[in-house]
C-alpha cells in the first residue's frame, strides 16, 4: 500500500481544527432551544399579566357603572314605596315615612323655579297616606323629607315631593332654620363630591305626640345620613337633630350611623361590603367632609 504524504496529513488536521472552532463559535452566539423557550415564556407571562391587570380594571369600572348600587335601608314596616325620584318606607302606625332615600347628583342641582303644588295623598301607599288637613291649625309645618329643593331639575320631580307620604310635622322655626341649613349643606356636598346617597326620616317611637284625626306622629328627633360612594375615598356622615331650633354649627350634631340604627331599628346600607359597612357606621368623625 502506498503511504500518504506528511503534508496531506498536516493539512487535514488544520482543516478539522478550523471547522471545530467555527462550529463552536456559531453555537455560542445563538441561544439554545431551552433558553429560547424560557425567554419567550417569561415575556408571554409578563404580557399576560399586563392584559389581566387591564381587563380587571375595565371589568371593575364596567361593573360599578352598569350595576347601580343598592343604597336602600331595611324596612321595619314592610311597605316600601318606589317613586320615580325617591323611595320610601311608610309607617301606617305613625302616618309618615320611617325613611326616604334618593340619589342626589351634581347634574340634578338646579335653580329652576316651579309653581308650588298642593299636597296630595300618595296613592302608592297601600294603607293610604295621611291627608294634608291633619296639619291644618296644628301649629306644625309640613316638613319635607325629600326636599323640593333637591328635585328642581324637572317639574315632575319637583311636584312628586308634594305627597303626604314625604312629609313629617315640624316646628316652623326648626323647619326654616337648622333643618333648612342641613338641606342646603347637603346640596353643597352633592356639588362638591358629584354624587350622594341621601336617607332622611324622623325617629319614630312609641308614645309620641300626634296631630290631626289620623294621629300623625310628631318626632322628637330627625336624622339625615349621607353616603359618598365615589372611589377611592368612600365616606359617610350622619346627623341626629333634636326637634327644636338651634344656632349651633351642624358638625355638633354628627353621630355614628350605628347610633341611629340603634334608636330606629333600621339597617342602613345593608348592601355595603361588611368590612366597609362596619368601619363607616361606627365612625362619628366629620373630618372628611368640608364644613365652611
Amino acid at each position: 500500500m502506498k503511504k500518504k504524504s506528511p503534508l496531506y496529513t498536516i493539512i487535514a488536521i488544520a482543516i478539522a481544527i478550523g471547522y471545530y472552532f467555527i462550529n463552536n463559535s456559531s453555537k455560542s452566539t445563538e441561544p439554545t432551544s431551552e433558553e429560547t423557550t424560557t425567554s419567550v415564556s417569561k415575556s408571554s407571562k409578563e404580557n399576560n399579566a399586563d392584559v389581566k391587570k387591564t381587563t380587571k380594571t375595565i371589568n371593575t369600572a364596567t361593573t360599578s357603572s352598569s350595576k347601580p348600587f343598592n343604597f336602600l335601608p331595611s324596612s321595619t314596616t314592610n311597605q316600601v314605596v318606589k317613586h320615580d325620584y325617591y323611595t320610601l318606607s311608610y309607617s301606617e302606625k305613625h302616618e309618615q315615612a320611617e325613611w326616604v332615600a334618593y340619589e342626589l347628583t351634581r347634574n340634578q342641582l338646579s335653580t329652576s323655579k316651579h309653581k308650588r303644588p298642593y299636597f296630595t295623598t300618595d296613592t302608592k301607599v297601600k294603607t293610604k297616606s295621611a291627608e294634608w288637613w291633619n296639619y291644618k291649625d296644628s301649629g306644625y309645618s309640613k316638613g319635607h323629607l325629600c326636599p323640593a329643593g333637591d328635585r328642581k331639575f324637572s317639574k315632575k320631580a319637583h311636584d312628586d315631593t308634594f305627597l303626604t307620604s314625604n312629609i313629617s310635622p315640624q316646628k316652623h322655626d326648626f323647619n326654616a332654620g337648622i333643618w333648612n341649613r342641613l338641606e342646603q349643606k347637603t346640596r353643597y356636598w352633592a356639588n362638591k363630591y358629584d354624587k350622594l346617597y341621601v336617607i332622611t326620616g324622623g325617629v319614630l317611637e312609641d308614645n309620641l305626640q300626634t296631630i290631626g284625626d289620623e294621629k300623625v306622629s310628631v318626632p322628637t328627633h330627625f336624622y339625615k345620613i349621607l353616603l359618598d360612594y365615589t372611589q377611592p375615598e368612600v365616606k359617610a356622615i350622619a346627623f341626629l337633630l333634636p326637634h327644636k331650633e338651634s344656632n349651633k354649627p351642624l358638625y355638633e350634631f354628627v353621630v355614628s350611623i350605628d347610633m341611629i340604627e340603634q334608636i330606629t331599628g333600621i339597617d342602613f346600607f345593608p348592601a355595603l361590603p361588611d368590612g366597609m359597612e362596619k368601619i363607616m357606621e361606627q365612625s362619628d368623625s366629620y373630618k372628611k367632609w368640608s364644613f365652611r
